[in-house]
């Protein structure tokens, strides 16, 4: 779960850390509030959208008078926000106003887990602010990364050999990365992303941009956390499929994938892929489908108009292929399914599934022997219903 900047900061200034003062608005009304907080120019202001790359697409603007102010918020509320991150854009329904700040230098500073050895990783660097992603690709020499022991945490020698290597003051680092790794950890992070962390020319560090996603399985320690997820920034698609408790992530495909086991339903769409054709989504109806699942499920797949064939690919263990293909019997009755359905059973009663398909008498629906084969036909199926 992704929460927006101004409630990264917020949380932040629980632990300590220094974060600029600044107010968030929903409708341009609110700016003479504004002005009467924050009565100091020049001011910043940030579209709180789940996308990177804003300040490249002109979420993110400096306005040095009350009127630019009001021109700004009027110019970005309510609009969408697209960015090289997000092409499709996302509503800016807020924005975050802060103070200005005088900046003598930007860095790179985040907390993630590193999968490849599943352990924390410091992610930092000299080079911080909107072309981050340039200095990863071109000069990943000025990345520094320090793996961390989750039984050891932050020690205060790691702390302090990154200060000298960031060439920061060395105190005021120690603290502030001392506390962002125990709201990392506290707050069951997935990533911590200061970018960037900004010396001023005061000589003190600030937090001038905050990003902090929660792991999903840890949010029933974090109820009020979860409380704070803006569904506006997600498809709707997947918010409809979060309230039937299925696993969908939605793609940019044409062909719907249903499948049971996560790391089935990503051989399914790099099968599909190798085939010719594009996934339309990653679905993961589990072990225990009922067929109000299967047809929740169903109904979610041709709710996208994109989708042109859906490959159901079932390996019958927990869900046996007999439950599965009476869910899908059952689902027809409840769901006008419109495209062509591939369905590919193995495993437990595969022989009572295929027969209960097979009997159905349902036209759409079309067996395969395989995966392979069910991935050339769900791709030959979605070019045809594609040109009709």
């Amino acid at each position: 779960m992704q929460l927006h900047e101004h409630q990264a900061k917020e949380i932040l200034r629980g632990y300590g850390l220094p974060v600029s003062n600044g107010k968030v608005i929903t409708k341009i009304e609110e700016v003479d509030q504004v002005l009467a907080e924050l009565n100091a120019f020049p001011l910043v202001v940030k579209a709180q959208v789940h996308a990177g790359g804003r300040g490249k697409a002109g979420g993110v603007k400096l306005v040095r008078n009350a009127d630019e102010l009001r021109q700004t918020v009027a110019t970005l509320l309510g609009t969408i926000l697209k960015t090289y991150q997000c092409p499709d854009g996302k509503p800016v329904n807020s924005l975050l106003i802060e103070e200005g700040t005088d900046i003598k230098a930007e860095y790179y500073f985040s907390i993630t887990l590193d999968r490849s050895t599943s352990r924390p990783m410091i992610v930092a660097s000299k080079a911080g602010g909107m072309d981050i992603e340039t200095v990863a690709r071109e000069s990943a020499e000025a990345i520094m990364m320090v793996p961390l022991d989750p039984c050891l945490g932050l020690t205060l020698g790691k702390a302090r050999n990154l200060a000298f290597d960031l060439d920061l003051p060395v105190q005021e680092f120690v603290n502030i990365v001392t506390a962002l790794y125990r709201a990392y950890i506290e707050l069951d992070a997935s990533l911590l992303e200061i970018n960037p962390l900004v010396l001023n020319k005061a000589g003190n560090l600030i937090l001038l941009d905050a990003k902090l996603e929660i792991d999903d399985n840890s949010l029933f320690r974090h109820k009020d956390l979860q409380a704070l997820e803006d569904l506006t920034q997600i498809d709707p698609l997947e918010v409809a499929a979060g309230e039937y408790n299925l696993n969908y992530v939605r793609l940019d495909g044409n062909i719907a994938c249903m499948v049971n086991g996560a790391g089935l339903a990503m051989t399914t769409m790099d099968t599909i892929k190798l085939a010719g054709g594009n996934p339309a989504n990653f679905l993961d109806v589990g072990g225990g489908a009922s067929a109000e699942q299967i047809a929740n499920a169903m109904r979610i797949l041709m709710s996208d108009t994109n989708v042109k064939a859906v490959f159901v690919n079932i390996f019958g263990g927990i869900l046996r292929c007999g439950r599965l293909a009476q869910g899908l019997i059952d689902a027809a009755r409840m769901v006008e399914i419109r495209t062509p359905v591939v369905v590919r059973l193995e495993g437990t009663n595969v022989e009572e599934g295929r027969a209960l398909l097979n009997e159905s008498g349902l036209d759409f629906i079309v067996t395969a022997a395989d995966m392979w084969d069910g991935a050339n036909k769900a791709v030959e199926l979605a070019k045809k219903n594609g040109e009709m």
